[in-house]
């Protein structure tokens, strides 16, 4: 089985190789592709993306974006997409604590864009810190 992934964000193409599966944190939860899969375009949530490789299993810490499947490609664009060497953990801890921080003094109401753009902070800070503690378990 074949299945070509790209994984592209706003500063380079991340990856772009034949694979034999992945596995995607969908809106509605995590979601399984392999080759002749229907085609559809879904929207991606941050957490962890998982595909095989020459029989091995590679995992990524991805942000919120964008998948497009074909029945022999998987395209995803997303804002992040980091292995578990790129995650530095105290950094993504320090990132969640001052979006936490922040969130908790502003008004829910009157500044719904500022809210939102602190809880994707908080998502990709927790799917990088996630991928990072459960490797090194």
């Amino acid at each position: 089985m074949s299945l070509h992934l790209e994984i592209v964000t706003p500063e380079k193409k991340i990856f772009s190789d034949t694979v034999g599966n992945v596995y995607l944190p969908g809106a509605n939860g995590e979601m399984g592709v392999l080759e002749g899969h229907a085609a559809l375009v879904t929207a991606v949530e941050p957490g962890e993306l998982r595909y095989e490789k020459d029989g091995q299993i590679v995992t990524l810490a991805v942000g919120g974006g964008f998948a497009e499947v074909t029945q022999q490609r998987v395209n995803l664009l997303t804002d992040m997409a980091l292995g578990e060497d790129d995650i530095d953990e105290a950094k993504a801890e320090e990132a969640m604590q001052r979006a936490e921080e922040q969130l908790k003094g502003i008004s829910h109401d009157e500044d719904a864009e500022e809210v939102a753009h602190l809880q994707a902070i908080i998502a990709k800070s927790l799917a990088q810190l996630h991928l990072k503690r459960r490797h090194r378990n």
